[in-house]
């Protein structure tokens, strides 16, 4: 078979690809602010959400980020965006840090709720498009906050258009049935299990 003959082909076929695909991102017309998880014992569920964050800076939108848990920790993502992005994008931290590290139940659920709080204001906020709530999950595991409090919310509080992330490992089911869109990521390989740690502009 000649060149010519492949080519030939490989154009039908893509020709055909197009053509159903075309056909079926007629009928996807509809537009929501959605609902997404990020869950799963692999990285990149916190550096997706940033990654969006840039997308809506980018298009003019409006977002914010509440971020539990890593209260201590002096992110590159944190610094980013409060010193050159202020203004596009609000920036809340709640939390000192992780569960072994503060060792004080009723002072993580005392951050966890104050970051609900933010977060529930930011997203009622009618300018505010995409909120990203880092490692909420987390607290949500540990009982930090109502898990049922945080559903009702999303579902009959959230403006029709806002979109709304939430990361953390072990998502809660609930939250996983509420969600419109939930990716699960799954490690494979780990530098940490090979006595590597964590490393700037990798892990923060």
């Amino acid at each position: 078979m000649s060149q010519t003959d492949d080519a030939a082909r490989h154009r039908d076929k893509m020709q055909k690809i197009k053509a159903a695909r075309d056909k079926m991102m007629k009928s996807k017309t509809r537009e929501k602010g959605l609902i997404i998880v990020h869950t799963g014992s692999g990285k990149g569920k916190s550096s997706s959400g940033f990654g969006m964050i840039m997308r809506c800076i980018a298009h003019g939108m409006p977002c914010a980020v509440v971020q539990f848990i890593k209260g201590n920790w002096t992110t590159g993502e944190r610094e980013f965006l409060r010193s050159r992005f202020a203004q596009e994008c609000r920036f809340v931290v709640s939390g000192e840090g992780f569960t072994w590290e503060t060792q004080d139940r009723d002072r993580d659920i005392a951050a966890a709720r104050a970051g609900w709080e933010a977060a529930k204001d930011l997203i009622r906020d009618p300018e505010i498009r995409f909120v990203l709530l880092d490692e909420i999950n987390i607290a949500l595991r540990y009982d930090y906050l109502p898990v049922a409090e945080v559903v009702a919310f999303l579902r009959d509080e959230k403006p029709e258009m806002t979109h709304v992330v939430l990361t953390g490992r072990n998502a809660k089911p609930e939250l996983i049935q509420l969600a419109d869109l939930v990716t699960e990521m799954t490690e494979v390989k780990h530098p940490f299990r090979e006595g590597i740690a964590a490393q700037k502009g990798v892990e923060y």
